[in-house]
């Protein structure tokens, strides 16, 4: 019972996730649109930050968890955040972040279900930490949430030259898309280049070629040294970092981490 209670709330933060990148859309149509967004953001921050404990916590009291499980991800959390107080302290080329690299590696070794909670609760405790609170911040949450579920799908090879070959791929494709989706919370409140705005009701078609335009004018060389340099960082540290993990997760044997692939 308590498995799918708990696969209903991560679907549902999913659901919820769509319809938050959905919502700008939207929004532009309606007058005093800049106002209605900057009160949805925290509302959309809150929603999801109460999804992710209360996953946490039916996991918890349906034993699907243990404490050391809540104990590891606090301390992979706070790992995570201290490296984005270093990027801001010490900025990094472009959209460079590290903090990818702990979300996408903890998803890959301990589960679905623990990535999607590191990535959305790194980005919350970072964000605190460095003040980038602001109306980006459930959008980013949503969307590294969702970098460290899908690591958890990853086939796991035995071959370990595949293995990274495979976490570097997955980690220069989550590179580019993280910006290409936060992008979308604010391109549709965009006032430049005609060719480049969202037009309500201009259709799908025209949309995708306007946002093309945009992104490739706005943002791809920012996302490509992102993903750049996700992927150096995990072609230098993911190796080693995966073994420990690993070790660790077998030594204290994690129930959260589902089989490899899920």
């Amino acid at each position: 019972m308590s498995k799918s209670l708990s696969a209903f709330i991560y679907g549902l933060s999913a659901v919820i996730g769509i319809a938050a990148f959905a919502y700008p859309f939207i929004l532009a149509s309606m007058p005093e649109a800049s106002a209605a967004g900057a009160q949805a953001a925290p509302l959309m921050t809150t929603a999801l930050l109460g999804l992710c404990l209360l996953a946490l916590l039916i996991e918890v009291q349906g034993e699907v968890v243990s404490a050391k499980v809540v104990a590891t991800l606090g301390m992979l959390v706070a790992l995570a955040s201290v490296l984005r107080f270093v990027e801001t302290a010490i900025p990094g080329p472009g959209g460079f972040s590290p903090i990818f690299v702990p979300i996408i590696l903890a998803g890959y070794v301990f589960g679905a279900r623990f990535g999607f909670l590191m990535g959305a609760m790194t980005l919350l405790v970072s964000a605190l930490l460095t003040g980038g609170v602001g109306p980006w911040l459930p959008y980013q949450m949503f969307v590294s949430a969702w970098v460290g579920f899908s690591a958890g799908w990853l086939p796991h090879p035995r071959n370990p030259r595949l293995e990274m070959g495979l976490l570097i791929a997955f980690g220069v494709g989550w590179g580019l898309l993280y910006g290409l989706l936060t992008n979308l919370y604010f391109w549709p409140f965009f006032i430049g280049e005609t060719a480049m705005r969202y037009q309500p009701g201009g259709g799908a078609v025209l949309a995708l070629q306007r946002y093309t335009a945009f992104y490739l004018a706005s943002s791809l060389l920012w996302d490509l040294l992102r993903a750049a340099g996700t992927g150096l960082l995990l072609l230098v540290a993911g190796q080693p970092v995966v073994r420990a993990l690993a070790r660790f997760r077998d030594r204290f044997q994690f129930s959260l981490a589902e089989a490899p692939g899920g």
